[in-house]
C-alpha cells in the first residue's frame, strides 16, 4: 500500500469556544431570585434585657457613680443610660418587642448610632397605655448568646417612634363639631381593638396594612366615631388583597358597621400599599361594596 492510500481522518466541524463571561451570565440566570424583604409594621411596647451578667454589674457600678436618690430602679436605670459618658452600655443591652404581652422581636438598629434612640425610647415607669411603634425587616432568630438566651426573630428597625395611647388619640385631628370626650372613647375603643387582634405581630401584609392606618390615618377614626353617634357598631375589620393592584401589593382594609337597631351593614375601605418598608395609602377612606 502506499503511502498516499492511507486516509487521514478528518475532524468534524469545530465546537465554537464560549466566552466566560456567557457562562457567567448562564449561571446567574439559573440562580433562583432571592426573597423579597420581610418587612415589618408593628405596634407594641420596647423594653429591654441584659445580655449577660457583665452588662448587669457595669451598669450597677455607673449607677453607684450617679445621684439616683428619690429615684425607683427602673427611673435610676433610664438616668444611668442616658448619661453621655454611659452611652457605651446602650450598645449592651438587648431590646424587645413585646405585643400583647409576648416577647415578639428582637430589635438591633441599622445604624449603631441609633442605639441610643432605643435606650431613650425605654421609659422610667412601665405605663399601661404606653405604645411604641416599630418599622423595619425581619431576619433570622438571634443566638442565644445576643440576648441572654431568649431566642426570637431579629429585626433591623429603621423607624422607632414612642407615644401614649392618649396622645395619639389626641393628635387626630378631630372636627370641632364632635364632641371630645366621645371622640376619644370611641378611637382609644378602635385602637385596642386593632391592638388585640389576634396574631397581629405586624409582619403580614395585612397586619402592616392596618397598623400603619391606626397610627397615620385619623380618618379611620373620625368615621367610626360618626357611626357609633349614628347607632352604629363596628362589626369587623378585614384586610384583602386589592382586585385593582395588578401585579402591586395593595392591600383593602375594609371597616364593617351594623345598625343597632336594623339588619342595615355599611362597609369602608382603604386601600394601602404594602411592597415597600414603609406603607402608604393609594385612596382615601371610601365605600366598599362587595363584587362577591
Amino acid at each position: 500500500m502506499d503511502a498516499e492510500d492511507i486516509k487521514t481522518p478528518t475532524a468534524g466541524p469545530a465546537t465554537p469556544a464560549r466566552c466566560p463571561c456567557e457562562t457567567e451570565r448562564d449561571e446567574q440566570s439559573e440562580r433562583p431570585a432571592p426573597p423579597p424583604p420581610s418587612f415589618v409594621y408593628a405596634i407594641g411596647r420596647l423594653d429591654f434585657r441584659f445580655r449577660d451578667p457583665g452588662v448587669e454589674n457595669e451598669l450597677a457600678q455607673s449607677m453607684r457613680r450617679t445621684d439616683t436618690e428619690w429615684m425607683t430602679d427602673r427611673e435610676a436605670l433610664c438616668e444611668v443610660l442616658n448619661q453621655p459618658e454611659n452611652r457605651y452600655l446602650t450598645r449592651q443591652l438587648c431590646y424587645v418587642f413585646s405585643i400583647q404581652g409576648v416577647d415578639t422581636y428582637v430589635l438591633v438598629p441599622r445604624d449603631p448610632a441609633d442605639f441610643a434612640l432605643l435606650a431613650e425610647a425605654i421609659r422610667p415607669s412601665h405605663q399601661a397605655d404606653a405604645l411604641d411603634v416599630v418599622i423595619g425587616v425581619r431576619g433570622g432568630v438571634a443566638p442565644p448568646s445576643h440576648c441572654g438566651g431568649l431566642q426570637l426573630p431579629v429585626v433591623t428597625v429603621d423607624q422607632l417612634y414612642s407615644a401614649s395611647i392618649p396622645y395619639l388619640i389626641q393628635a387626630i385631628d378631630r372636627p370641632e363639631s364632635m364632641d371630645v370626650e366621645q371622640f376619644e372613647k370611641a378611637a382609644g375603643d378602635l385602637l385596642h381593638t386593632v391592638m388585640n387582634v389576634s396574631g397581629n405581630v405586624g409582619a403580614s401584609d395585612g397586619d402592616r396594612a392596618l397598623n400603619y392606618l391606626m397610627v397615620r390615618y385619623p380618618a379611620i377614626y373620625r368615621k367610626t366615631f360618626e357611626r357609633f353617634m349614628d347607632d352604629y357598631s363596628l362589626t369587623s375589620i378585614d384586610v384583602r388583597r386589592s382586585n385593582l393592584g395588578g401585579p402591586r401589593r395593595i392591600m383593602d382594609v375594609v371597616f364593617t358597621y351594623a345598625s343597632r337597631k336594623t339588619d342595615e351593614v355599611e362597609k369602608y375601605f382603604v386601600p394601602v400599599e404594602v411592597g415597600y418598608l414603609f406603607p402608604f395609602r393609594t385612596g382615601p377612606l371610601s365605600g366598599f361594596y362587595d363584587h362577591d
